[in-house]
């Protein structure tokens, strides 16, 4: 497909040729004309897609001259350097000296800000926090907007700013509405729905084309971080099967707090990889661990973690993810001589985003599987004495965090019948055999 196809303008086709875009990326080739249509989309894609390009092209597309007393288009982003990032590919690629944009970040100076904004614009970018206390401040009139874009929206919802797009989203009357996220769920969801009209979903993966070797990788989602211990414990009751466990975890405080909570802190054999404190259950060495046949789970936290030998752990568990998707390959990635491993993630709604970029780097989908039988799934609410303390705003944003997981889709589900203890036991036939 070239870009003509996509019928954008030709001041448009010649900056995208010059800035040495050739030919539009898929993402580009499904939603633009949608964009164009005025309708509102969800467009589901990995880092790297072309996902920021895309709206960019809308926008400069839909806004075709500048000089209007108030901004036609507000395109919100996570972080400032989000926000220089936009702004300099809009720079890149507008062609039109009559269109004014601004990029507004907590940073900068409210007033200066205010006073970029009332003198004229026509495209604003900036972060939700400091766009709606902008916008409270009577700076920021919405009355003319026609696009508003909520990018990188799954990482919006991590960092709990659902409450000021919403308050933006509502404070405009009529207007298309496009959000860019690499994964939807539940909570996303919950926070577009409200404003969203009709929305058309359009997904694209785009996964490496060289499959790295792997470990057997298995993937639990559930809600939150009490269903995760729930699941642990269910499954860590199978002392046969689980004969030897890493728990990887992110600070070393939960990795404490696991293990007073699994089996209710009265397993003999449940230890921690460095504790906190001199008089806490735990090993010092990963070869200690090993050695030591009554110790059969170790539960280790990737704060400031070296390398770890992990040769003859069968087992390791991922009960966070950690934030650099490079650790979690190194452990997953078959080494020579590294024996038979299954490696097992728990994830809720907030990290499916680091699991799309592991899975885009490995070249391939990790297998879901089915939640087991008996597990307990818990709801985290407030109690109704707390939730008198928060403001009406306040309660309508918890709302926004207390979601269940929702369905999955086909393309994700479960490709296989095996259980848990079935694939660890084909894992293991040195055990069993």
């Amino acid at each position: 497909m070239s870009l003509e196809q996509l019928k954008l303008s030709k001041p448009l086709i010649s900056a995208m040729t010059a800035a040495g875009y050739l030919s539009p990326k898929e993402i580009q080739a499904r939603s633009m004309s949608r964009i164009l249509g005025g309708q509102d989309i969800i467009a589901v894609g990995p880092e790297g897609c072309g996902k920021s390009t895309t709206y960019v092209l809308g926008v400069l597309m839909r806004i075709k001259y500048g000089f209007e007393e108030a901004p036609r288009a507000l395109i919100l982003v996570p972080s400032k350097e989000r926000v220089l990032e936009v702004v300099e590919q809009f720079n890149l690629l507008n062609r039109n000296a009559s269109i004014r944009i601004i990029g507004i970040h907590a940073d900068g100076g409210m007033e200066q800000q205010i006073n970029e904004i009332t003198d004229g614009v026509d495209i604003i970018v900036a972060v939700p926090s400091r766009a709606r206390a902008i916008y409270l401040k009577l700076g920021l009139n919405t009355n003319k907007i026609q696009m508003f874009v909520v990018d990188d929206a799954a990482e919006m919802v991590r960092s709990g700013m659902q409450l000021p797009i919403n308050e933006l989203a509502n404070s405009i009357q009529k207007c298309q509405h496009l959000i860019f996220t690499e994964v939807m769920h539940d909570r996303l969801y919950k926070m577009i729905d409200p404003f969203m009209k009709l929305p058309t979903l359009i997904e694209v993966e785009e996964l490496n084309e060289k499959q790295a070797e792997t470990h057997t990788q298995l993937l639990y989602h559930v809600p939150n971080f009490r269903t995760k211990l729930n699941l642990l414990n269910l499954l860590l009751k199978d002392e046969e099967v689980f004969d030897k466990v890493v728990v990887f975890v992110n600070t070393r405080l939960t990795a404490q707090t696991l293990s007073k909570d699994l089996f209710d802190g009265k397993a003999a054999d449940v230890f921690v990889y460095k504790p906190l404190f001199f008089d806490e259950a735990g090993f010092d060495a990963i070869e200690d661990f090993k050695e030591v046949a009554e110790a059969r789970v170790l539960i280790v936290a990737n704060e400031n973690l070296p390398s770890l030998d992990l040769t003859g752990i069968p087992f390791i568990f991922h009960f966070e993810l950690p934030e650099q998707k490079e650790i979690y390959l190194n452990r997953v990635v078959k080494k020579q001589d590294d024996g038979d491993v299954v490696a097992i993630t728990f994830t809720t709604d907030l990290e499916l985003p680091t699991v799309k970029k592991i899975e885009q780097a490995i070249g391939q989908r990790i297998e879901i599987a089915d939640l087991p039988e008996g597990l307990l799934v818990e709801e985290v609410n407030k109690t109704a004495s707390q939730k008198k303390k928060l403001t009406q705003a306040q309660v309508e944003e918890e709302a926004h965090q207390d979601a269940a997981f929702h369905k999955r889709k086909e393309s994700n589900t479960k490709t296989t019948n095996y259980g848990i203890g079935q694939k660890a036991i084909m894992n293991k036939k040195k055990k069993h055999g």
